[in-house]
């Protein structure tokens, strides 16, 4: 609720600066995405409906990415268990390339991470400080405020429409590389331009869930 409120007057202008950043996993079948319940007529959203994020150490691909409004940034699998010094690499590799591709400064954005532990470690925090990068206060818990949880659903759904599973990891990897960079920047641009109403749908559920 204090970030809804402290963003409400937020133009879309204004969430364009921002840089998406999140990390997903990607099987070769099945999904971990949509969970189903029985809701009574009536019932708002509430604790029994709503299963609360979790972070995952392993799986059949993990993915970290990056969404600008021009665009999705860099993206790269994550090879083995994402710790404090993978998480600086990526920074100072995907990150900056992408910054570097999309003709921006650090002064230019804000960055938006989530609240893992590893990201907000003490190497991590450091390297930003001394990146010159704005860095975002998030609040935990808060996958209904990040766009780019749906550009992960946009990515997981063309990785479905294939006819064949993939063989293996490797060609995975490679069908979302495809994917992914294939996504055009109008999708990106819906999904940022979702901000405002966002906020308004977490102030209007002073606080508590919303649909997104």
């Amino acid at each position: 609720m204090d970030y809804a409120e402290a963003h409400q007057h937020w133009t879309v202008d204004d969430w364009k600066r921002v840089v998406w950043t999140d990390e997903t996993k990607v099987n070769c079948l099945g999904s971990d995405g949509k969970r189903w319940v029985w809701k009574r007529e009536g019932e708002g959203l509430n604790d029994r409906l709503v299963q609360g994020t979790v972070k995952f150490g392993g799986g059949s691909l993990m993915f970290w990415g990056c969404m600008f409004w021009e665009g999705v940034g860099y993206g790269t699998k994550i090879d083995g268990r994402m710790d404090a010094d993978l998480f600086v690499s990526i920074l100072e590799d995907e990150l900056q390339q992408s910054l570097e591709y999309y003709n921006k400064k650090p002064e230019d954005v804000l960055f938006q991470q989530d609240n893992d532990p590893k990201h907000k470690s003490k190497k991590a925090q450091k390297w930003l400080q001394e990146s010159g990068l704005q860095l975002m206060e998030w609040p935990p818990q808060s996958a209904d405020l990040n766009p780019i949880e749906h550009l992960w659903h946009h990515l997981k759904t063309r990785l479905g429409d294939y006819e064949r599973p993939p063989s293996g990891i490797a060609e995975l990897w490679e069908r979302a590389q495809k994917e992914w960079n294939d996504i055009p920047a109008s999708v990106c641009q819906n999904l940022v331009e979702s901000m405002p109403r966002r906020i308004q749908a977490v102030l209007q559920a002073k606080g508590g869930y919303t649909k997104y």
